[in-house]
């Protein structure tokens, strides 16, 4: 979490985003907070030698990172000082930068998709005026970006200005269901903090070269992304997301021994479930379950108990009567997705 500043000298981030960051000094020796993911990853590269019949070479992490933001900013969940990126830093040769752009935009697309989030939008974003390297790097790093997306099919808007300081990226903008548009996952091109960290691979022929680095997070921000979520679904998430997907309500203290076994049959199956223990009536349990939004309640009383079956009760006050539990692992499963 606290590295020594050279390392951010090293980097660019220094220089170039140093407003956005947080110091301390030990030992008479000054220390930076870290906002970024990418220069622990590139020391986890420089770790050892490398060679080309490794690449691509990918490297992932859940990055906790601090960014001094001004207090007026901040806001929920949305806009924080702390928060977990869902990084990952790509090495590879220059021959495989478009097929690993493709992949990257595909699973983004997969993920979106899955949660629901069926409007997507890319830009591209190009040099800032605060940049680091040469015009010639960033012309090139700007159309391997454009000919991926064309490649793919996927239509685009140029944000002018936008890109990060090391390198271009493509912006991944979502839409809620209320029509708002959130910026969250980036596909960033870097050939510049390879060369600054004096990075390299072996080639086939035993000569080193520089490898180019991807930078790629699809959430963004865990944080970000869950605040999201909570809007987009208005709290109502669907059974995969749910925190707690099943709760079971007994009629009377009878059925409790029973309850038990659809509990544990549910849990061995990491089935996030819950038994009602309160003692309340049914319809205060419903109720309960109802405003905390809880996908399945799992009604047990006397004629259940005794065939071995559940109440399925949804949130809409649909019910199915006389299910199995071995069908309702079944659903769960499939709803689940494995």
């Amino acid at each position: 979490m606290i590295m020594n500043e050279t390392l951010w000298k090293t980097s660019g981030h220094y220089d170039n985003y140093k407003e956005n960051m947080y110091f301390t000094s030990v030992d008479e020796v000054t220390y930076c907070v870290k906002p970024m993911n990418c220069p622990g990853g590139v020391l986890v590269y420089k770790n050892k030698p490398h060679s080309y019949k490794e690449f691509p070479l990918r490297m992932a992490e859940y990055g906790l990172v601090y960014r001094y933001e001004l207090s007026g900013v901040l806001h929920g969940l949305f806009r924080v000082r702390s928060f977990t990126q869902d990084d990952a830093h790509i090495y590879c040769m220059p021959d495989q930068i478009e097929s690993e752009i493709i992949k990257l935009l595909d699973l983004t697309q997969t993920v979106y998709k899955k949660f629901g989030f069926e409007k997507v939008k890319m830009y591209l974003s190009t040099k800032p005026e605060k940049a680091i390297g040469d015009d010639r790097l960033w012309e090139k790093a700007t159309d391997a970006l454009k000919q991926a997306l064309a490649k793919k099919g996927i239509a685009f808007d140029i944000d002018e200005g936008g890109g990060a300081f090391y390198g271009p990226k493509i912006d991944i903008i979502i839409e809620d269901a209320m029509g708002r548009e959130w910026q969250c996952g980036t596909v960033q091109l870097d050939f510049f903090i390879p060369k600054n960290f004096d990075l390299e691979y072996i080639k086939s022929d035993q000569t080193r070269e520089t490898p180019i680095m991807l930078h790629r997070v699809i959430y963004g921000s865990i944080e970000r992304f869950l605040g999201i979520l909570v809007e987009h679904y208005k709290g109502r998430f669907p059974f995969w997301i749910a925190p707690v997907q099943a709760r079971i309500l007994t009629i009377t203290d009878e059925q409790k021994e029973y309850a038990q076994t659809v509990y544990d049959a549910l849990f061995a199956k990491e089935i996030r479930v819950e038994l009602d223990s309160s003692g309340d009536q049914i319809s205060a349990q419903i109720r309960n379950a109802q405003v905390q939004q809880i996908p399945w309640m799992l009604v047990i009383g006397k004629k259940e108990q005794e065939a071995g079956t559940v109440t399925l009760r949804h949130l809409d006050g649909k019910q199915e009567f006389g299910i199995k539990v071995d069908a309702l692992l079944e659903r769960a499963k499939e709803l689940n997705g494995f």
